[in-house]
């Protein structure tokens, strides 16, 4: 007879209390199962699969033995919590994940009482955490708090900052570090998990604080040679040395893909009721799928694929795309200047300083999950002499906005900041959404900013940014690709704070700044087909603001439009405030901005994001008309 095949479990789990349910045999078969619904979800909608393949038994584990959402579940920057998702009652909406309308592509509070914490941006889990603790502690509570955080994670000052505020707290914390990279200690098989059982067990603990005890009767010498000859013999084994110095109780390192190995630590921790513990687990990115396992870079977050072939779908469009634009261009530039250098926080196929990487190694830097690090390094770079690129999403930017301040701005050293993924960045949703960076930077004396129309004006904005030196200078990208122009072979250095006129017109007038020029133009050829003749203006510059231009568009036309995608604060404040000062909105001026709306949106296609904003032809048009009140009805077309 043939052997049936083991009735799913999967479809038995709407919660993880039905998971507590299930004897601790039936858990391997919940993870195989998992890994692949996993699988197939996310070969349907992309998404990031590798970290999440990586942590499936984890996340079984976890959810079996501590009884969530009561014990609080926090997941650092959020990749890797697919699998939570699916046993969290989610399992229906994945299909939906990263899609408008459907399940975010990170944890988030309003999705679900199991997220107990937002997360996108990496490194907070632990600050999260450790406030999360303390709240139960002043309201009595006995939950636990467990924050789980992937190594690439650790490399952010913030998760020290709160390990050391934990371990000085002496507060009741598990966090669980997901090692899936490079492991601060290599796992020994059965003598590793051996030695994490019993160090975490009750007895040893038992044993370690009576020791302690009985050490404080010590003379000081052998009282202080007692404890250290503990935890650096019991580092020796288990590599906990720094994490014990920080405060931690430190266990591990175990395989997180053996169940047997992390059900009974994570039992023993969490009837541990006393300090900070650390749990450093080593798991392997995109584990159980050979494609991501072999190539777990290009796993990390993936379009749609064959989930037989591991082949993904390709993105539409022969434009290249601005990332790839702007590392050829600082190639190109690199070539003619030795002094170039390009710098990048833990990004570099993202920011595509990959590329530039490959061809000089030694001028390009990856300074890790390090923001605030990465600008005033920098400023070092810059004050010898450099010339260096910060190649930042703006998202990610917002984190060393301090040392772009104090350490680049008012030392006014020649830092070039390339801002990527400006905008909206669709699937990715509002915590990496490009918003606030020209209302950020343009407060900043001697800052100079800029946004890119097109990849060709990209490119004419590296250069110039390599030729500046009198100062810190910015210049703003969308991500995807760009709109297929003609491209130069080497930019060209631009006035600093001129802009350009498009088209012209006599009635209307329409200044953008950054990539929706092309609407910009498309509603002034609709305008026109209403007797409304148009000039369309490229800004270029918010900072300094070609204030010959933008006095000539006031004083020429009964309507001003300002259009970017950012959000209030930015170039249209800019704009605004010098035609005040100047007195040139007291002749009659309509000037109407477009702008983000006040509100954070939801992830979708980024078309459908900047239809949302109303910043696209039609909400351009639609501005228009408004600003010209009923009297210039659209009937006015011949």
């Amino acid at each position: 007879m043939s052997s049936k095949s083991p009735t799913p479990l999967l479809d038995q789990i709407a919660s993880p209390a039905d998971l507590r349910n299930l004897k601790e045999n039936k858990l391997r078969q919940v993870a195989d199962e998992l890994r692949t619904d996993l699988i197939d979800a996310v070969s349907k909608t992309g998404g990031h699969l590798g970290a999440g393949l990586g942590v499936v038994e984890l996340t079984v584990a976890i959810h079996h033995v501590f009884n969530t959402p009561d014990d609080r579940l926090i997941w650092d920057v959020g990749h890797q919590a697919y699998p939570h998702k699916l046993l969290t009652g989610r399992r229906d909406g994945m299909r939906t994940v990263r899609q408008e309308g459907g399940l975010s592509g990170f944890a988030k509070r309003t999705e679900s009482e199991y997220d107990p914490f937002g997360a996108g941006h990496s490194s907070t889990s632990i600050s999260a955490g450790l406030g999360m603790a303390v709240a139960r502690d002043l309201s009595g509570g006995r939950n636990n708090v467990i924050a789980v955080i992937g190594d690439g994670a650790m490399s952010a000052g913030m998760a020290y900052e709160a390990m050391n505020n934990a371990g000085a707290l002496d507060a009741r914390l598990i966090v669980i570090l997901n090692d899936n990279d490079m492991s601060i200690a290599p796992p020994t098989g059965a003598m590793s998990a051996y030695l994490a059982r019993l160090v975490s067990g009750k007895t040893y603990r038992s044993l370690r604080d009576q020791a302690k005890s009985i050490s404080q009767h010590l003379p000081g010498f052998f009282r202080e040679g007692a404890r250290r000859t503990e935890e650096y013999t019991r580092g020796f084994f288990t590599g906990g040395t720094m994490f014990e110095e920080l405060g931690f109780y430190y266990v591990g390192p175990i395989d997180g893909h053996d169940l047997d190995h992390l059900l009974p630590v994570l039992k023993n921790v969490r009837d541990a009721k006393t300090g900070p513990i650390l749990v450093h687990v080593v798991t392997k990115k995109g584990k159980g799928y050979g494609p991501a396992e072999d190539s777990a870079d290009k796993y990390h977050g993936v379009s749609k694929f064959d989930v037989i072939t591991g082949a993904q779908a390709k993105s539409k469009g022969n434009a290249p795309s601005y990332t790839g634009v702007f590392a050829d261009s600082l190639i190109r530039e690199a070539r003619e200047d030795e002094r170039i250098v390009a710098v990048n926080a833990a990004m570099p196929n993202g920011t595509g300083l990959d590329k530039f990487g490959e061809i000089f190694p030694a001028r390009t830097f990856d300074v890790g999950i390090a923001e605030q690090h990465a600008v005033t390094f920098c400023a070092g770079l810059a004050s010898e002499g450099y010339k260096p690129f910060a190649a930042i999403y703006s998202t990610f930017l917002q984190r060393a906005y301090d040392q772009i301040v104090h350490d680049v701005a008012i030392q006014k050293l020649p830092v070039r900041f390339a801002i990527d993924r400006a905008g909206y960045v669709g699937a990715d949703g509002p915590t990496h959404a490009g918003s606030f960076d020209t209302g950020f930077l343009c407060p900043l004396p001697g800052m100079v900013v800029m946004a890119a129309a097109d990849e060709a004006e990209l490119r004419h904005m590296v250069r110039t940014a390599a030729a500046y030196d009198d100062g810190p200078i910015s210049f703003r990208y969308p991500r995807g690709n760009g709109t297929g122009v003609d491209m130069p072979e080497r930019g060209e250095i631009l006035e600093i704070g001129k802009g350009r006129i498009v088209r012209e017109g006599t009635k209307v007038a329409i200044l953008s700044f950054g990539t929706r020029l092309a609407d910009a133009v498309a509603a002034a050829e609709e305008l026109e087909t209403f007797g409304l003749s148009t000039t369309v203006a490229d800004a270029r510059f918010a900072k300094p603001l070609d204030t010959e231009l933008i006095g000539r568009l006031a004083r020429s036309h009964e309507v001003l439009i300002t259009v970017e995608e950012g959000a209030s604060g930015g170039f249209a404040a800019q704009v605004l405030e010098h035609l005040a000062i100047r007195g040139l909105l007291d002749n009659g001026l309509k000037i109407r901005p477009l702008i983000m709306p006040d509100r954070f949106l939801d992830h979708a296609a980024p078309d459908a994001m900047i239809r949302q904003a109303a910043l696209d032809k039609q909400g351009i048009v639609d501005a228009v008309f408004r600003a010209l009140g009923t009297e210039a009805s659209r009937v006015l077309q011949a």
